[in-house]
């Protein structure tokens, strides 16, 4: 049995090396390829991922420039740092980069074939974007439901209300999580998943963080595709894991919702409503299975980014008193004693925008983008990306880019007051959602509800660090996956003015 192991092992160490030396050939026969460091022999420059890729891609930004080639494993990759570069490839290039490099993880269960998210452009991937689009995204459908924003934005109010009179510390987002969550559950199904005076929304914050952290941190079966048969590091199972407890739930739901369907003439008015009528009218181009795989994108990614925009925001403004009372005093003079700012309102909170917008700069919830891929050979900036290349825009690195931003490490509202400068895709030094076809189709809504989120936190409530902690003492760190979140939890005790 061990002559047999040995030999397999053998085996597998030639094969590596035969496919890395080749494909080191092929792709030196290219043209010139952007700068990049060393790469190893097998690992290429695995080694230099570190546990926060994007801090470690801006590192080497600072060395090889705004541009950069790396090998991680048999992967050629591509490392986008900077406003400039970013717009060549999102927008001149839009079409050459409109594909994705399938991460192993977002393979599971075949999410990659149904997802909005991973499919290439397609006519199915355009006829999800505009199912999407027209029962969730669009500007009359969001003006339509800002009733249950309000209702989920006064329940958050009403728990900070009671954390007040008690002196009970907040989970900051964990709050923001509840609040995202309700907002999902009652805008797809009818109803609440979670309350704030309980640990009901644990669950489920396991199961979105599982999601977006599997799929995002670095997995050996991405850089050596023969591993993907043994999945060393159980990313693909944990994968699996969470994938069918969310569609466990949605399975119950959708058969509870077609009892009563079957039952009564009576429709509720949410989306599994519409999307099951899409699903009756055009059931060979949209499945229940399709549906399952929607509703997963929606959900997470729905849920995880804005809840880690919101708890980020006010971990910015405890650090900085001075910020959170002109953004306090804004709220004060623009809506008065109102308990809950309307999304009318946005427009007239400069402050308020140039806070989000900061944010965004120092903490895009998804750092690295979701990757590309390239389908073509392309020059970009007087170098060669070849075809099939997975491409990373590290917007968290452009977003500290000394080049576009005077004292970059600096959180610091004001540089947006008199600037142009928005999230919509249209600037690419800001573009925490993307840009170009790949956009995030939800970001009117995150806009929305951001913004109505934070000023739901600070409007008449001040906020005091537990335990006497100084505002200079917070932890800032980072744990990584496709977004961000906080390594250490935000916590303080609302005080209501």
């Amino acid at each position: 049995m061990g002559s047999i192991l040995s030999s397999i092992l053998l085996y597998f160490v030639i094969w590596i090396c035969i496919y890395v030396l080749t494909s080191n050939l092929r792709t030196k026969k290219l043209a010139k390829l952007p700068p990049g460091p060393y790469t190893f022999p097998i690992i290429g420059n695995l080694h230099q991922l570190g546990e926060k890729p994007h801090q470690s891609f801006f590192k080497l930004s600072k060395t090889y420039g705004p541009l950069i080639s790396l090998k991680l494993g048999s992967k050629a990759t591509i490392i986008v740092s900077s406003a400039t570069i970013a717009r060549e490839v999102l927008q001149k290039h839009d079409q050459i980069f409109s594909s994705r490099a399938v991460p192993n993880a977002a393979q599971t269960l075949d999410h990659h074939k149904f997802s909005m998210v991973w499919l290439p452009v397609s006519s199915r991937w355009r006829n999800i974007r505009k199912l999407c689009k027209e029962n969730v995204f669009a500007t009359e459908r969001l003006d339509a439901s800002q009733g249950l924003r309000q209702e989920k934005l006064q329940e958050l109010r009403e728990y900070l209300h009671r954390c007040s009179v008690s002196r009970k510390s907040v989970n900051i987002g964990d709050a923001a999580f509840t609040t995202s969550l309700n907002l999902m559950s009652r805008t797809l199904f009818s109803k609440d998943f979670a309350n704030y005076d309980s640990n009901s929304s644990q669950e489920l914050k396991e199961i979105v963080w599982g999601v977006m952290k599997n799929i995002g941190v670095p997995n050996l079966s991405d850089y050596f595709p023969i591993l993907q048969f043994v999945d060393l590091q159980g990313i693909k199972r944990g994968t699996k894991y969470y994938f069918q407890r969310c569609f466990d739930i949605f399975d119950d739901i959708i058969d509870e919702r077609l009892l009563v369907r079957g039952q009564s003439e009576s429709k509720k008015d949410d989306l599994l409503e519409a999307f099951l009528d899409h699903t009756i009218k055009h059931e060979s181009e949209f499945s229940r299975t399709d549906l399952k795989h929607l509703l997963l994108d929606l959900f997470v990614a729905g849920i995880d980014t804005t809840s880690a925009a919101v708890e980020w925001a006010m971990a910015e403004l405890l650090r900085s008193p001075e910020t959170m009372s002109k953004a306090r005093a804004e709220l004060k003079e623009v809506i008065g004693e109102k308990e809950i700012v309307q999304e009318s309102d946005i427009p007239r909170l400069p402050y308020l925008q140039s806070v989000i917008k900061e944010n965004f700069r120092l903490h895009p919830p998804v750092p690295l983008l979701v990757p590309h891929k390239a389908h073509d050979d392309v020059e970009i900036n007087g170098y060669i990306v070849p075809k099939n290349t997975q491409v990373f825009i590290n917007v968290w690195a452009s977003g500290r880019d000394s080049e576009t931003w005077s004292s970059p490490e600096v959180f610091e509202p004001e540089r947006f007051l008199q600037s142009e400068i928005d999230v919509r895709g249209q600037h690419f030094e800001l573009i925490p959602f993307g840009a170009g076809r790949r956009i995030c189709p939800g970001l009117p809504l995150a806009y929305r509800m951001v913004h109505r989120m934070l000023a739901s936190l600070i409007h008449n409530i001040e906020w005091k660090l537990e335990d006497g902690m100084k505002p200079e003492d917070l932890d800032m760190e980072e744990k990584f996956g496709l977004s961000v979140q906080k390594a250490l939890p935000l916590h303080a005790i609302p005080v209501k003015l």
